[in-house]
């Protein structure tokens, strides 16, 4: 995915259960993973796919959240729904980018980056060579849905 990230998670936050900081939680979660492209332009200048960083690998958040969802349940009960909804984003921005963009599933077994679609390189531009791939529908229909939630809830 190359924009829906942000979107997704707003659909996530209108359409789980709703609590305090439930839409900060899912809007965070769903576009978290996406902040080591700073580290991937600035730092690494694009010598290594950005979805090969920690913060895209299920298994690095699958044990996070193995470790603070127990604590929180236990010190913390009040916070365990916006954890599970902060946690669910992330896991939803790992699926989503699995559609087209690669994700290493499979870590520490292989490196392997699993994706549904392979987009070829059509365009000068990879952004461009996306966007004007078949399945960039999916994000148009998942910023459609986002704002068919925002528009029912502000009449609201």
């Amino acid at each position: 995915m190359l924009t829906a990230h942000l979107p997704s998670g707003y659909v996530l936050g209108r359409l789980g259960p709703q609590m305090r900081y439930g839409m900060a939680a899912a809007l965070i979660g769903a576009v978290l993973p996406d902040f080591d492209m700073i580290w991937f332009l600035f730092v690494d200048e694009g010598r290594i796919h950005h979805h090969r960083y920690w913060v895209h690998i299920p298994l690095f958040w699958a044990c996070i959240a193995a470790i603070l969802l127990p604590v929180i349940a236990l010190w913390w009960r009040h916070c365990l729904g916006v954890a599970l909804i902060f946690f669910t984003a992330i896991l939803l921005h790992l699926l989503l980018d699995t559609v087209s963009g690669g994700i290493l599933w499979a870590v520490p077994f292989n490196d392997h980056l699993y994706h549904f679609i392979t987009v070829p390189a059509t365009q000068s531009s990879w952004a461009w060579s996306f966007i004007l791939h078949w399945s960039f529908v999916a994000e148009i229909t998942i910023w459609g849905g986002a704002y068919v939630l925002w528009r029912k809830a502000r009449r609201a």
